[in-house]
């Protein structure tokens, strides 16, 4: 029963600091405001993650690790690869609604002056990159060359468009200024493009009328 109770109390920390943290902000947060939230004795969360800095980083890497393996699955599946690139454009609605990406940029911006945390958030980002580079390199091995890129060049490009995206529609621009959820479905259809292109040759092969001999 103790240990069950631990868990609840851990995971009831970790819900009140996402809601304080999207209320707040990291620069705004406290921990007493997120023990009262919780609520929970404050020395809990102390033992439970020893410090604010060690709650966030612990919240952020739980999110990301739940999106990482959703993706990692999606990915994997049996299906053309442009729409599992949708599905992903779709992800990034689900995540922005959650508020995971605002989490997610606030410990970026906090890893500018905070070595601890950017090298966490950087661990994690490698997470991603490394997802996009076997995504790209399983294109490239199926469909052929990528253009002018390597499979890493294109995962870099394609990793960096959603940050920069995020990062933008954070800000709160809208369609009548940047078009950014458009331009980023629109690289499903320059993905599809490549894998038709990839398939119509060997069609064409495989329609040849015989000749007889």
């Amino acid at each position: 029963m103790a240990d069950v109770a631990a868990v609840d109390t851990r995971t009831l920390i970790m819900e009140a600091a996402r809601r304080r943290l999207l209320a707040d902000g990291y620069a705004g947060l406290s921990t007493r405001k997120v023990a009262d939230d919780a609520p929970v004795p404050l020395s809990q969360l102390h033992y439970h993650f020893g410090s604010k800095q060690g709650l966030i980083l612990q919240l952020l890497e739980d999110e990301n690790q739940r999106r990482l393996d959703r993706q990692s699955s999606m990915y994997a599946e049996d299906a053309p690869l442009w729409k599992r690139y949708e599905r992903a454009c779709d992800y990034l609605e689900d995540d922005l609604e959650s508020g995971y990406v605002r989490v997610l940029h606030e410990m970026i911006a906090a890893g500018w002056s905070n070595a601890e945390i950017q090298a966490a958030v950087r661990d994690l980002l490698e997470g991603w990159f490394a997802l996009l580079t076997q995504v790209a390199r399983d294109a490239e091995n199926r469909f052929g060359p990528l253009g002018p890129f390597s499979a890493e060049e294109a995962a870099t490009l394609l990793g960096a468009a959603f940050i920069g995206a995020e990062a933008l529609l954070l800000l709160g621009f809208d369609r009548d200024v940047m078009p950014i959820r458009s331009a980023l479905r629109r690289i499903g259809i320059a993905i599809r493009q490549l894998e038709e292109d990839s398939v119509r040759p060997r069609r064409s092969e495989g329609a040849r009328v015989p000749t007889g001999r």
